[in-house]
């Protein structure tokens, strides 16, 4: 067994001198080198041996095995190297362009929105995502039998606290801190129990905003919603406001606009109608003033709020919500 032995070394030697590209280099570690090579079968025969001899076989056998790995991998490098001479490369072939990652369309939307409300005087609140019922319904003049405080409505995580379903509870907290005068936007993800369509989503984003001073009207309410309307949308927009009721405001109104999609004529995203709404505002109501401790005979203040996806799909000509949060990078790098 030592001839066969250094006949399998000088064999393996000899064969991966002579080999020149990888399918003969894969050949040669299969023929010597795998579970059933010539090196493995050598172990196999030492089981036969007597045992007064193994121990001097076996090192001769891991020696022989190492000596052959070592070849292959000393080929294995050389071929490497030899496959990536810098005189191999094609020099005239253009190069890879780096992959940029792009803002979301969301939040381009949010921070666009920001800026045109800061640079009417208001500055920036946040609040919690998991609200108390105090602040996300009784202090804002929801009725205890409202259907928004119901399961169908409203994601509760226990009995007393839930998933904001507005960002209006930020208001209360706002006015609970800071004494009027008050100016103040306030984007953040709200959640509401819905069926998730082209139209609506379980969650997605608002922006509020809330104004209160001494002597503020519902025409300086228009003015600056008019206003950021035309500064986002364009100033040939059309817009039309529409009495509605909000148990926080008194009076409301919805702001409705010419649909972007359908230019009017109807589509799945105005539901045939050609108007879209994209916020709700109205007059804080007096009772809301007394929760936070302000006097309504001598202070009032407006108060609106917009849904951000929707305000970013009449912007973009995007006819479906749930592509926001899809993550196809075809649709994102549009942005």
């Amino acid at each position: 067994m030592h001839s066969e032995i250094a006949h399998t070394r000088s064999q393996a030697e000899s064969e991966v001198a002579a080999v020149s590209t990888e399918q003969q280099l894969e050949e040669f570690r299969i023929k010597y080198l795998a579970r059933k090579g010539a090196v493995a079968e050598l172990f196999e025969r030492l089981r036969v041996v007597e045992a007064s001899m193994k121990p001097a076989l076996g090192k001769l056998l891991n020696e022989l095995r190492t000596h052959v790995q070592s070849l292959y991998d000393q080929k294995q490098s050389s071929l490497y190297t030899t496959s990536t001479k810098p005189d191999e490369l094609d020099l005239t072939l253009p190069g890879r362009s780096k992959f940029r990652g792009t803002i979301h369309p969301l939040t381009q939307t949010i921070n666009e929105i920001k800026s045109i409300f800061l640079s009417m005087g208001f500055g920036v609140a946040d609040g919690p995502e998991i609200e108390d019922d105090y602040h996300n319904f009784e202090a804002l003049n929801f009725p205890a039998d409202h259907p928004a405080r119901d399961m169908q409505d409203t994601f509760f995580v226990s009995q007393r606290a839930l998933l904001r379903t507005h960002t209006s509870p930020v208001q209360i907290r706002v006015m609970e801190q800071q004494a009027p005068p008050v100016r103040v936007i306030i984007p953040g993800k709200v959640y509401r129990n819905e069926a998730i369509s082209a139209r609506s989503l379980f969650q997605f984003h608002q922006i509020e905003g809330l104004y209160v001073d001494k002597g503020v009207t519902f025409s300086e309410l228009k003015g600056t919603l008019v206003s950021f309307i035309k500064q986002y949308y364009g100033s040939s927009l059309k817009y039309k406001f529409r009495p509605t009721f909000f148990p926080f405001t008194e009076p409301s109104a919805d702001i409705y606009i010419t649909c972007f999609i359908c230019g009017g004529k109807g589509c799945k995203m105005c539901k045939q109608g050609g108007w879209l709404e994209i916020l709700g505002c109205g007059m804080v109501d007096p009772k809301v003033f007394k929760f936070v401790g302000y006097d309504p005979e001598v202070y009032s203040g407006y108060a609106f709020g917009m849904g951000i996806e929707r305000i970013a799909a009449l912007r973009y000509g995007i006819d479906d919500l749930r592509l926001f949060y899809e993550n196809d990078v075809r649709f994102l790098s549009q942005f």
